[in-house]
C-alpha cells in the first residue's frame, strides 16, 4: 500500500477543496438505478452471487479514479491511496444486526470471489461490528438494504466532516419495463468529488457490468 501525499500548493483542486472542506463543508449523495438485466442473467447461469459481484465491480471502478481514493490520514495529511479494498456489511437474521468484513481486492474476479467466500465463511457469523481483524486504512464502505427498493438514500456524518472516501449503498432490485434495476446510492465529499465524477463513475460501472456479463463471466466454471 502506498499513500501519495498531495501538494496543495500545486493541486488544481485546492480552491474547491478548501471551500467545501472548511468554508462550506459539504457532502452529498446521488441515488439512481443500475440496469443489471444482462449481469444477473449471466451470473445466475454460473451460480455466482450478486453481492460480491457488485462489490468487485464497485472496487474496480473506485481503483480507477483518484477522487475516490483521496483521503486524510491519521496524521492529518491529504493524499491518495494507490489501492483500495472494500469493506462490506453482512446481515445476521437471528439477531437483526450486521457485521463489517473487509476483503483484499484483486483485479482477477475469480481470485477476489474466492477471497470473499473465504472471509465470509470465517467471519460471516461473528456477532461483532468489526469481524475481521487488522482492517487497513485503505478501505471504503459498501452496504446493502436488500429488503426495499429505495429512490433516495442519505447518510448524516456530523462528526466526520473530513471523511472524504465514498460510501455505497445498494437496495432491492426490481422489474420495470422488462428490465431488472438495482438502486444504488453514492455518497461523497464535495471537497474531492463533483457531480461530474459521480456521473463518470456510474456510467463506467454500468459499462463494466455489461462487459462483465458478456465477456468475463463466461471464462469461469461454476463457483
Amino acid at each position: 500500500m502506498e499513500f501519495k501525499l498531495i501538494d496543495l500548493s500545486k493541486w488544481s483542486r485546492k480552491e474547491y477543496f478548501d471551500h467545501y472542506l472548511n468554508c462550506t463543508p459539504c457532502t452529498y449523495s446521488m441515488t439512481l438505478n443500475l440496469d443489471i438485466t444482462i449481469l444477473l442473467r449471466a451470473i445466475k447461469r454460473k451460480n455466482i452471487k450478486l453481492y460480491p459481484t457488485t462489490i468487485y465491480l464497485l472496487s474496480t471502478v473506485v481503483n480507477r479514479h483518484e477522487e475516490f481514493r483521496t483521503t486524510i490520514d491519521e496524521d492529518g495529511h491529504l493524499g491518495v491511496f494507490d489501492l483500495m479494498h472494500p469493506a462490506y456489511a453482512v446481515f445476521h437474521n437471528d439477531n437483526e444486526t450486521f457485521t463489517n468484513i473487509w476483503t483484499e481486492y484483486n483485479f482477477s474476479f475469480s481470485k477476489f470471489y474466492e477471497n470473499y467466500l473465504s472471509d465470509l465463511q470465517r467471519y460471516g457469523s461473528v456477532k461483532r461490528f468489526l469481524a475481521k481483524p487488522d482492517t487497513p486504512p485503505n478501505v471504503f464502505t459498501i452496504s446493502s438494504i436488500p429488503w426495499v427498493s429505495f429512490s433516495g438514500f442519505n447518510l448524516n456524518l456530523p462528526k466526520l466532516g473530513n471523511y472524504l472516501l465514498p460510501i455505497f449503498t445498494t437496495g432491492k432490485y426490481f422489474d420495470q419495463n422488462d428490465r431488472i434495476l438495482l438502486p444504488i446510492s453514492v455518497q461523497v465529499h464535495h471537497a474531492v468529488c463533483d457531480g461530474y465524477h459521480i456521473a463518470r463513475f456510474i456510467n463506467q460501472l454500468q459499462e463494466d457490468m455489461n462487459k462483465f456479463a458478456s465477456e468475463i463471466v463466461d471464462q469461469f466454471t461454476e463457483l
